[in-house]
């Protein structure tokens, strides 16, 4: 009998995903991706690689997507924990991913240095453009955004506002479709 490697089940990987809202004044940074029939936006951020430290690939992903030395900006706070088991496309299963959120603030000086567009390799070796948009918080509820965090940002306060519950609802097939 030969021991043939199984395909992992859907959702039997899980994957980390450190992302963030960086505000300036009641502007918050996310990018947005423009795909052949959809738009979507994503907080700056990325997947945590093997053995990586969290806040060691949260620093990586804003310097690399945003240009942002996190030592400039104030705060960097866990704001949200999201679960994702979403079913997508392609040949690989897809992974369970959990979304680590945490929230910034800069200023307008520092605003001004950072990047305007960010480019995001795709396995082929070439690169999908996102543009970096400034939105108010409050205008976020209906935007696609992934994770979907825009009602949850929108109902803040303020950009500082406490929030007294991390635990941001799972997001799976039965309440969202990959786009």
């Amino acid at each position: 009998m030969t021991n043939t490697p199984a395909t992992p089940a859907p959702f039997s990987r899980i994957k980390i995903r450190t992302g963030a809202l960086v505000f300036c004044g009641d502007d918050v940074a996310l990018i947005r991706r423009d795909r052949a029939g959809s738009t979507h936006y994503t907080p700056p951020g990325g997947n945590v690689e093997d053995g990586e430290d969290l806040v060691a690939a949260l620093r990586r992903e804003l310097a690399e997507e945003l240009g942002l030395d996190t030592a400039l900006a104030d705060g960097g706070e866990l704001l949200w924990v999201g679960d994702q088991r979403v079913t997508r496309p392609g040949p690989t299963p897809p992974p369970r991913k959990l979304h680590l959120i945490y929230r910034f603030h800069i200023s307008p000086d520092v605003r001004a240095t950072l990047a305007e567009q960010e480019l995001d390799e795709l396995p082929d070796g070439s690169h999908e453009v996102g543009v970096i948009e400034w939105i108010d918080y409050r205008k976020t509820a209906e935007l696609p955004i992934f994770p979907p965090i825009g009602p949850a940002l929108a109902t803040l306060t303020d950009p500082r506002a406490t929030v007294a519950d991390a635990a941001l609802g799972a997001v799976t097939d039965a309440n969202y479709t990959w786009v």
